[in-house]
C-alpha cells in the first residue's frame, strides 16, 4: 500500500557561488547520524554508495568546518556527524518549519484550487500539439 503524501513545500538553499543545500543532503546527514555509516545510510535512503560519498565530500568542502568525521577500520560505526553537521541539520529543519508556517495559507489555497480532472503526463512523452501551427512550426507540404 502506498502512503499518500499531502502537499509539501520544497526548500533548497542556493548560495551565490553555486553551492546548494537541500533535502537530499540533509536526509543523508540524518541517516549517517542514525546508522553511523555512509554505506548503511545510503542503503537506508535508497542512494548509491558512490553518490553518498560524493555528497559527503561536497558537504565537507562546502563549509569551513567538517560536517562528518570518519574512523577507518571501525566496522559499521565508522562515521559520525560533527557538532557543526548537527547545527546544519537543525538550521535547515528550522528553515523548513518557518517556511511551512509562513506559506501554509497560500499552499492550502493552491491545493484547494487544483483541478480534479488533471492527469500528469509522462516527462518522456511531450504533449502533441493539435496542429503544426500551434507548435510554431510551418506545415509540411504533402
Amino acid at each position: 500500500m502506498t502512503k499518500k503524501v499531502g502537499t509539501r513545500l520544497f526548500l533548497r538553499v542556493d548560495f551565490p557561488d553555486g553551492r546548494r543545500l537541500g533535502p537530499g543532503k540533509i536526509m543523508l546527514l540524518e541517516a549517517i547520524r542514525e546508522h553511523r555509516s555512509i554505506l548503511s545510510a545510503a542503503k537506508a535512503i535508497g542512494m548509491s554508495y558512490r553518490r553518498a560519498w560524493l555528497l559527503v565530500d561536497e558537504l565537507d568542502r562546502m563549509f569551513e568546518q567538517r560536517v562528518i568525521v570518519t574512523f577507518p577500520g571501525r566496522r559499521g560505526a565508522g562515521t559520525e556527524v560533527t557538532a557543526f553537521g548537527e547545527r546544519i541539520i537543525a538550521l535547515y529543519r528550522a528553515m523548513e518549519r518557518q517556511a511551512a508556517k509562513a506559506t501554509n495559507a497560500s499552499v492550502d489555497e493552491l491545493t484547494k484550487a487544483l483541478s480534479a480532472e488533471f492527469r500528469p503526463q509522462s516527462h518522456a512523452e511531450p504533449e502533441e500539439p493539435e496542429t503544426a501551427a500551434a507548435a510554431g512550426k510551418p506545415a509540411k507540404a504533402i
